[in-house]
């Protein structure tokens, strides 16, 4: 997978980036077919805002996420993509074999 980390109104430590590579380990674990991730993290005052864009097997995931540190942000940023990643490999597999949910017609 290709991270691209970029921060708006601050400087990108290596201690964040490791922190944020890390962290996107758990949606590779969950979906292995990630082929680019960009994470754009800004400050504005006492705001802490992170966004991400996940590009997976023809599909385009995003969410952003709020905090007072950037280190809860990326958590919460994580754990949106994590709940759609999870979600859109779900469907994808549910009607991929024809086992998906049937409605029954009323008799």
């Amino acid at each position: 997978m290709q991270i691209e980390i970029s921060g708006q109104h601050m400087d990108v430590t290596p201690a964040l980036r490791k922190y944020v590579i890390h962290k996107f380990e758990r949606i590779e674990r969950h979906f292995d077919h990630v082929s680019k991730t960009h994470v754009v993290m800004q400050v504005e005052k006492m705001r802490h805002l992170i966004e991400g864009t996940i590009q997976a097997a023809g599909h385009s995931l995003h969410a952003k996420a709020e905090a007072e540190d950037m280190y809860s942000a990326i958590d919460s940023l994580i754990d949106k993509l994590d709940r759609q990643v999870v979600k859109m490999k779900e469907k994808s597999t549910n009607y991929r074999n024809g086992s998906g949910i049937k409605l029954q017609s009323a008799q």
